[in-house]
């Protein structure tokens, strides 16, 4: 695992969602302020405000492709066709590992009710799941965006 998955894991471990887990890892790399960094991925954590859709370390790691290819082009069609093209490559590469992007599918538990909630701690899905998905947004992102 590489030392940006680490950082992202303990950013998970310290109390940040997934999205945002991924997201601050590379904001200054980006000059994105750590603090609008949290703020803009606050919401997207378990599966976007827990709805379960697409996973938060998966849409953490969509903003920092936005970020990277909004930076190596002035044109938004061209900086939109090349953040397309990363998403969807980043995609396929997520689902090789893990077979779905979407956090309901991953976790298989209902996070939107206590009991769901307290099956995700008490079989520490976090660590099982949550950072595994971190770790391999993380490391998906390091090839991308080399």
């Amino acid at each position: 695992m590489s030392n940006l998955s680490d950082q992202a894991i303990n950013h998970f471990r310290s109390g940040l969602n997934c999205a945002q887990s991924v997201l601050i890892t590379y904001a200054g790399k980006y000059n994105i302020d750590n603090s609008a960094a949290l703020s803009m991925a606050c919401g997207f954590g378990a599966g976007m405000g827990r709805l379960q859709e697409t996973c938060g370390a998966a849409t953490g790691a969509f903003m920092v492709i936005g970020l990277h290819f909004c930076r190596k082009s002035s044109d938004n069609k061209e900086r939109k066709e090349h953040s397309y093209a990363a998403i969807q490559a980043f995609e396929r590469r997520f689902c090789a590992l893990n077979k779905t992007l979407l956090c309901k599918d991953l976790l298989k538990t209902d996070l939107k009710t206590p009991e769901g909630q307290l099956f995700w701690h008490e079989n520490n899905l976090g660590e099982k799941v949550c950072e595994k998905c971190i770790g391999d947004a993380v490391a998906i992102l390091d090839e991308l965006l080399t």
